[in-house]
């Protein structure tokens, strides 16, 4: 009885704590976080139990703080999914449409790392140095990739007020020089706001065999010939939401969910696939048409809506082949399985947070596109997506060999850029194009059921990415921070959205916004909108001088498709415009516009910092992996030395020693069968041995790779082997990848890791060495200066013939 009773006290006393420490955190000045801790109170007393515990201190969310939930879809346009008249079925957000609102005036940055650094800064991506993509990012304030202290994200703002937070798929915000073991880890996901990451920190992946981190550690993925990234990050999000609310039941959490899709590769499982076969037969110019119809019909677009002209370049349907017409559905196929399959993902994720009971409470935005639909693609899409930006044009007599492997782990696809434009409408352009809505405009579905009384609602006021961060915290109750971990913060950029939840007439707030990437640029203001198409994704250079842009004028209150300029009839508000865009570029760091883009690959060249700027060799040992290209020596375009110091076991050994790069372009330096010899795999195209000829013995060898370079761009070379200083093998390399060998595989000591070079040798634990490797040395040559300026000059030649 009397432990009963002492049990009974030290209960109520616990939750009297717990109920002060409740009150304590009400009333904090939220303005600046992390909240200050109460003073801590000074003792003169000798025994605890003369002493009256103080309230604990916790910070708590506001009461009835929601839920949040962000879905980033990657690379799908405004006229893709089935509730914005798409061609694509995608149940989940159309359930969420049923009992939501869908946004039909709501924009992006047309590029993935600045949408994705804007939306959750609330600020302009050029205020959070994101005006290109990380790998290309420059030495310009604006550009830098390096999101600055003073523009804390949402999630921390969310994770110092009291929720758990999480996200899972894809980053894409890390500056590159930043990605590796040295860190720093200031710009990755766990310093971002985020207590749990799993995910990839690239631009993009290999579904079948993806380079993961949970948190910054790297994950190694399990031996199941039916893997995909897909439904791993849903299982770990999933597992992650059930686990958070089993232990604290009361804490909101914030999701940030992004795969990888529909980004390039398109990979997708074959049931998938079949499910599409012959929904796309009619073509893309048909296929904009009868989206076009449907969006009319469903209040998407206003009546009378035109579609917008496509870009010259895209043939019309009725003039290609029949060979090109049955390669071009195929990869159509393809993508909009991934879409259906990812989407399918997507509900398992909010079934989860039903089964919780807190469905209700959870504010969801599902963001269809972090920009338009891809036409990186090009004329005829590819098999291998490096190609692209390798300067090699795929032949459709060569990808039609393939086409029953579309989408499977032997390719790294890309769809054609006619279904872009399709995808896209009623619009004109696509993906990177700022100053169309083909780039910026993408549809945002919103549910939230104890928040939004409306159900099956359109809104359209005009809103942007930048707007995200500022509705979550009105929804919560929180009050923007004007300082955060000792920083003073800049103003968020955005409006909120919360009063368009329930009045569908609401006035819009944000009435100016600037777009621009890479010279393409534009402006919104008050219903007017002034832009310049200054180069197209697949032209080798831009149309004119960036003072020569040609401008054009659109009314957007009549005109939702942008299909009639009228710059010649209304000068006056186009200079207006023009003038509106420049003020607004100075004041969020746009100045100066930098339209280079395959130059940006030199980071000398732009001065961008560089993890081996200066160097000539590396020396690595066993068990360094996971080194993306950006961190690792670059060894494209000159001769090189690579030395391994290597100990054979009894037997012979087999194994990886060192790779870069993977089944789409990369080379490694292996033993196989106790045989040393080198390989160079050339975008999966070509491939090129030098072996010896006989095994290594038994115990502790010199293996040199000698790479004797032909000079110029992307060329080839003679390759020498050696063992223990005497030449076993010699052979040539006809041709190398210039640019570019992978965004997504590594450079790797001991093992291959995501898919291998050599496919008899293997990859992740298969292709480990069997022996050890005490050290290895990567050393290249032809780094002066007369070479850099060739080098340079070769990369400027790649641009221009790339289409």
């Amino acid at each position: 009885m009397r432990t009963m009773m002492l049990n009974a006290s030290v209960l109520a006393l616990f939750m009297t704590a717990l109920s002060v420490g409740a009150r304590a955190s009400e009333g904090l000045d939220r303005t600046v976080l992390p909240i200050a801790e109460p003073k801590r109170p000074v003792y003169t007393d000798l025994d605890a139990r003369n002493v009256k515990t103080p309230p604990h201190f916790e910070v708590k969310a506001p009461e009835g703080a929601p839920n949040v939930v962000i879905i980033l879809i990657d690379d799908l346009g405004f006229g893709a999914t089935s509730p914005f008249g798409g061609p694509i079925a995608t149940p989940t957000l159309d359930s969420l449409a049923q009992n939501g609102l869908r946004y039909t005036n709501f924009h992006t940055t047309a590029l993935c790392s600045p949408t994705r650094a804007a939306l959750k800064a609330g600020r302009n991506h050029h205020t959070v140095n994101m005006g290109f993509i990380t790998e290309m990012a420059t030495g310009l304030p604006g550009n830098t990739g390096q999101i600055p202290n003073a523009t804390a994200p949402v999630a921390e703002m969310l994770r110092l007020n009291g929720y758990s937070t999480a996200a899972f798929g894809k980053w894409h915000e890390t500056a590159a020089w930043e990605a590796s073991v040295s860190g720093p880890f200031d710009r990755w996901p766990t310093r971002q706001g985020f207590d749990k990451f799993y995910g990839f920190i690239g631009g993009e992946t290999n579904q079948w065999a993806p380079y993961l981190y949970d948190g910054v550690a790297p994950v190694e993925l399990p031996h199941d010939p039916n893997y995909h990234f897909m439904t791993d990050m849903t299982d770990k999000a999933v597992a992650w939401i059930e686990y958070q609310k089993a232990l604290t039941p009361d804490k909101p959490f914030f999701v940030y969910f992004a795969p990888g899709a529909t980004h390039a590769p398109h990979h997708v499982p074959k049931e998938w696939i079949d499910k599409w076969k012959g929904k796309f037969d009619q073509g893309w110019d048909k296929l904009r048409e009868e989206t076009l119809a449907r969006q009319i019909q469903m209040g998407i677009v206003p009546p009378g809506t035109k579609l917008a002209p496509k870009p010259p370049a895209i043939k019309d349907w009725d003039t290609l082949s029949a060979d090109e017409k049955r390669l071009y559905t195929r990869q159509v196929e393809v993508f909009a399985a991934y879409l259906d399959y990812t989407d399918h993902e997507i509900g398992r994720v909010l079934k989860a947070i039903d089964a919780t009971g807190e469905a209700d409470n959870t504010l969801v935005f599902y963001i269809a596109g972090d920009n338009g639909t891809s036409g990186e693609g090009g004329e005829n899409g590819m098999f291998n997506e490096y190609t692209y930006f390798n300067g090699v044009h795929e032949k459709v007599p060569d990808l039609l060999k393939v086409i029953d492997k579309w989408g499977g782990p032997e390719t790294y696809p890309h769809m054609a850029a006619g279904w872009s434009v399709a995808l896209d409408a009623p619009f004109g352009w696509m993906k990177q194009v700022a100053s169309d809505f083909g780039g910026t405009r993408n549809g945002m579905v919103v549910q939230w059921p104890k928040g939004i009384k409306a159900k099956n609602g359109i809104r359209t006021q005009f809103g942007h990415v930048i707007d995200i961060a500022p509705t979550i915290l009105e929804a919560a109750g929180l009050p923007e921070p004007k300082v955060v971990n000792g920083t003073p913060q800049i103003p968020i950029e955005g409006v909120s959205m919360v009063d368009t939840f329930d009045d569908a007439n609401a006035k819009d707030r944000h009435t100016t916004q600037y777009f621009e990437i890479a010279g393409n640029r534009a402006i919104y203001h008050e219903g007017w909108l002034a832009r310049t198409i200054h180069k197209a994704p697949w032209e080798p250079k831009p149309r004119n001088a960036l003072e020569s842009d040609v401008w054009e004028l659109y009314d957007m209150r009549s005109d939702f498709s942008l299909a009639t300029d009228l710059a010649a009839q209304n000068p006056g508000k186009l200079a207006e415009l023009q003038a509106a865009f420049m003020k607004e570029a100075e004041k969020h760091h746009v100045l100066p516009l930098d339209d280079r883009v395959f130059e940006r690959a030199l980071a000398a060249e732009v001065g961008r910092p560089d993890l081996m700027a200066g160097r000539t060799s590396l020396t690595l040992a066993e068990g360094m992996t996971g080194m993306m290209e950006n961190v690792f020596i670059n060894v494209k375009n000159k001769s090189k030395t690579i030395t391994a110091e290597v100990e054979v076991p009894q037997g012979g050994g087999n194994g990886t020693i060192i790779a870069q790069g993977g089944r789409f372009g990369g080379w490694s330096l292996y033993v196989k069968d106790g045989v040393p010899a080198y390989d160079y795999n050339f975008l999966g195209l070509q491939r090129s041995s030098v072996a010896a000829a006989k095994p290594l013995p038994a115990g502790k060898a010199t293996i040199r790779f000698d790479f004797a370079y032909d000079g110029g761009m992307g060329k080839g070379g003679t390759g020498t082997l050696y063992v223990n200083d005497e030449q076993v093998a010699q052979g040539r390399i006809d041709i190398t990848q210039a640019m570019i060998f992978s965004a997504d595989e590594t450079a790797d000591v001991g093992v291959d890791l995501g898919t291998p070079v050599v496919e008899s040798i293997g990859a992740e634990a298969g292709s480990r060495f069997t022996g050890h490797i005490p050290r290895v040395t990567v050393e290249v040559r032809d780094t002066n200066a007369k070479a850099e300026a060739a080098v340079k000059a070769a990369h400027e030649e790649v641009a221009h013939r790339t289409e």
